[in-house]
């Protein structure tokens, strides 16, 4: 592959991502949760820093971004619709605008819910999508500004993406997203063999990213919500899939 995806762990379960191409020797990073692990991976590979581009506002997604432009002059691209809160952009993006690095095609989702303001990065070339806190393995993030509905909406533009699209999420909350998942959804056989390998994976260290769509549309059931066996698991059958998803939410918040 001409272009080359880096996880980095940052503080205590954060995840930023450096994609590289190797074709026009073009480097990206997505979030800037801290700066150390970031600085360190880029130098170890010779590799310099061209973009950031940030997902949302939050502290543990930008607390990095002023000593990493410190050591690297990059180019910082945000969400225009929440500029006043994020870090001095050099430009603002939106709903199906295009971002490039090298060769590298991504288009602009508005992934609103977590946040209002919050974006995606996805590439149908790539087949990424980097999506910060609003999809995560086997969850969602938090409603902290959005609402139900709004975060349905989001939740549906994740699922009509290709099966077979890797999710680079911003959190390593897998084996805490999938103890919840079996408790509301015990019966997935696909879920209790993800459960299994998730297990094995956080025993060894190794994170649960990235998953796929293929795989949260059969075992995350923040996207099952509008799947009648699940409804019906639920004692939900005629609710309103956003206020499933409402209630869910909810549930896992005090979980």
């Amino acid at each position: 592959m001409t272009t080359q995806i880096v996880t980095v762990p940052c503080l205590e379960d954060n995840y930023a991502y450096i994609i590289y191409d190797k074709t026009d020797g073009k480097t990206c990073l997505v979030d800037a949760p801290e700066s150390e692990p970031i600085i360190s991976c880029l130098e170890q590979r010779g590799w310099g820093l061209d973009k950031i581009f940030l997902t949302h506002h939050h502290s543990d997604h930008i607390a990095g971004l002023e000593n990493i432009l410190a050591h690297f002059p990059a180019r910082v691209f945000g969400a225009s619709a929440d500029a006043k809160r994020l870090p001095t952009l050099n430009e603002g993006l939106k709903q199906n605008d295009k971002f490039y690095l090298g060769q590298n095609e991504f288009s602009i989702l508005e992934v609103y819910g977590h946040t209002i303001g919050h974006i995606a990065l996805y590439s149908k070339e790539l087949s990424v999508v980097f999506s910060g806190d609003s999809l995560m393995t086997l969850g969602c993030g938090r409603l902290f500004e959005g609402t139900p509905q709004v975060l349905w909406e989001t939740l549906k533009k994740f699922i009509q993406l290709p099966p077979e699209t890797e999710i680079y999420c911003g959190h390593e909350y897998g084996e805490k997203n999938a103890k919840f998942a079996i408790s509301v959804d015990p019966n997935n056989k696909k879920l209790q063999d993800r459960f299994l390998e998730i297990k094995e994976k956080r025993k060894n260290n190794i994170p649960t990213v990235p998953s796929t769509i293929k795989n949260e549309i059969e075992t995350n059931p923040f996207l099952r919500v509008n799947c009648p066996e699940f409804k019906s698991s639920l004692k939900m059958e005629g609710h309103e899939d956003h206020l499933i998803l409402g209630n869910l939410r909810k549930r896992r918040d005090t979980f």
